[in-house]
Formats: structure tokens, C-alpha cells, sequence
């Protein structure tokens, strides 16, 4: 089951949540929400005495990057030992940059694909009064169910786990202030290199630069290992990150590369995972004409006024 709850306001959001989670509190079966923390406190001040038979995330920290919320939920699941899951998750909220909405409604429609069969029942909220059309509408296109006023209906804009045409495009160009070249195998080197400089002049500090720099090493090796054996690398200072870009000529063909639990034991298929544990927002377009990734890599705050003066 998934489903999306179009609320309006706090009493609407509380009664949609908790018609779905009552009998489930009531049996005892996991419970996991992962919302923002302002709707943290509102549904903590409707547990009172059962506020530990649900367990609260904060999404801004979990679902930061919406590539890593299915793994993380995957990971529940697995702790659950077969029991059905409940989880409630609201990874679109007021105020999110339009980058982050195209990622988190991708996500949505891949959900449909994670966890065929699986005793899972996901809930996830959306701002009526808040949130544009457009979101709105493509929570239709990628949720099998939706809730209004408490009723319960299929979706008649939902037809598969396809991701709707506005979150596939090809991202747009790099700016002409971005620096690249060209790499094989031979110039990794060369990539940190250029990483590094960029990280460096945009403030970015010691800690996160070293993560972008395993980022792009991992993108890189990808690219040329699963591409045509070459790749194009572009880095470059946003408003509020560093931003490296990734583009070879082949083709990804598992719409979940990066969002699965690694398996134990079994080599490969770690590096765009890593990427997506590391960087707050992850990118990825893949079709006929070959594949682009995208990763930030936020800079504090200091960084951030420092580079608007």
C-alpha cells in the first residue's frame, strides 16, 4: 500500500495520519514517521502516553538527499521480522529548493518498485494549502491511493511506477563559471585534483571537501567502468554548495542503482550508494543519450555570506 494524504491544516493532517495508525498502535505493529520536525511535535502531542510505540525521524536529516530514504527504510524492513510496517513519510514540505521536489517526487515513483510483496503500508503526507499544483498533481501520478477528507480512492492519474515527465528531463547545463575536462582511468588523479581547487576556493571545509573528493573519484570510476571508458567531469560553486557532474555515454539500467542496502560479500555496486550517503542531493538522468550524475555538497553558512560579498 501507498498512499498520499492531501491535507489542510494540523487537525486534517492528525486525523489522516491516525486513522491509518490507530489500529496499528492498537496491535502493536512497527511504526516509523519521518517528517519534518514541526510535524514531529504535532504528532508527539497526540501520542501522549503511547509516544514510544512510534518512532519519529527528522526528514530533514533523513530524506536531505531523497535518494537515500528507501534504503533507510529498507533497513527497517528488514528489522521488522515480518511484521507489517507502517511508515509514514512526508519528504516534500514548504520550502524545499525545486531540485530537491524533482528528487523527492522521483523518489515517490520509486517506491512503487522497492519492495514488491512486502508487508509495508507507507503514508505520505502533502500540504494541500501549501504546496504548488504541480506537486500536488504529480503526487497523483505516483501514489496508487490518495486520501482527501478522510476518503480512501485509487488514483486515476496513477498508471505504474513511472516517474512523471517534469522530474526526467535532462538537468540543465552547467554554468560557464563551472571548470571540467575529460578522463580516463589514467586521470582520476587529475579529477581530485580539480575538485580540490574548486572545494578550496569556495570555502568548503576540510571534512566535506575530502567527501567530495570520494565522490567524484567513485563517479569517475563509474563513468569510465560502465560507460565508454571515458568521462566528463564538471565542478563548480553554487549559491550554497559545490557542485560536481559526472557525464558518460552509457546507460543506467536499474532505475534503483544507489538506493538498495549493499549486500554483504558482494563486490561492486557500492559506488553510487556512496555517493548518495554523502552528498545532500543527488541527481541522476540516464537515457539513449548516455548518463549524467549530479552530486552537492551543501557549504556552511560562513561559506555560503562569505562567497555573497
Amino acid at each position: 500500500m501507498h498512499l498520499a494524504l492531501f491535507y489542510d491544516g494540523d487537525q486534517d493532517y492528525l486525523d489522516g495520519i491516525f486513522r491509518l495508525l490507530d489500529p496499528a498502535l492498537a496491535a502493536g505493529e512497527p511504526i516509523v514517521a519521518a517528517v519534518p520536525p514541526e510535524r514531529a511535535r504535532l504528532l508527539r502531542s497526540r501520542l501522549n502516553e503511547a509516544a514510544d510505540k512510534l518512532r519519529i525521524l527528522d526528514m530533514h536529516e533523513v530524506g536531505r538527499n531523497p535518494s537515500r530514504i528507501i534504503p533507510e527504510v529498507e533497513g527497517m524492513l528488514a528489522g521488522c521480522e515480518g511484521a507489517r510496517l507502517h511508515y509514514v513519510g512526508e519528504p516534500i514540505w514548504p520550502g524545499r529548493s525545486q531540485e530537491e521536489i524533482r528528487e523527492a517526487t522521483r523518489h515517490e515513483a520509486l517506491i512503487n518498485l522497492a519492495w514488491p510483496g512486502a508487508p509495508i503500508t507507507v503514508l505520505c503526507p502533502y500540504d494541500a494549502a501549501a504546496l504548488g499544483q504541480e506537486v500536488l498533481a504529480n503526487a497523483e501520478q505516483t501514489h496508487p491511493y490518495l486520501i482527501r477528507h478522510g476518503e480512501t480512492q485509487r488514483s486515476k492519474a496513477y498508471h505504474g511506477p513511472t516517474i512523471p515527465q517534469g522530474c526526467d528531463e535532462p538537468l540543465p547545463a552547467p554554468p560557464p563559471h563551472s571548470r571540467s575536462m575529460t578522463v580516463t582511468t589514467d586521470g582520476l588523479s587529475d579529477v581530485r585534483g580539480l575538485v580540490a581547487a574548486v572545494a578550496a576556493s569556495a570555502g568548503l571545509g576540510a571534512d566535506r571537501t575530502d567527501d567530495l573528493l570520494l565522490v567524484a573519484s567513485e563517479l569517475g570510476s563509474n563513468a569510465i567502468r560502465h560507460g565508454d571508458g571515458a568521462a566528463t567531469i564538471h565542478v563548480w560553486r553554487g549559491a550554497n554548495a559545490v557542485i560536481c557532474q559526472v557525464q558518460d555515454g552509457g546507460r543506467m539500467a536499474d532505475p534503483l542503482a544507489g538506493r538498495r542496502m549493499p549486500v554483504p560479500k558482494v563486490l561492486g555496486g557500492l559506488g553510487l550508494w556512496m555517493v548518495n550517503q554523502l552528498c545532500d542531493l543527488v541527481e541522476a538522468r540516464t537515457g539513449a543519450h548516455g548518463t549524467t550524475v549530479r552530486a552537492r555538497v551543501r557549504l556552511d553558512r560562513r561559506a555560503v555570506c562569505a562567497g555573497a560579498r
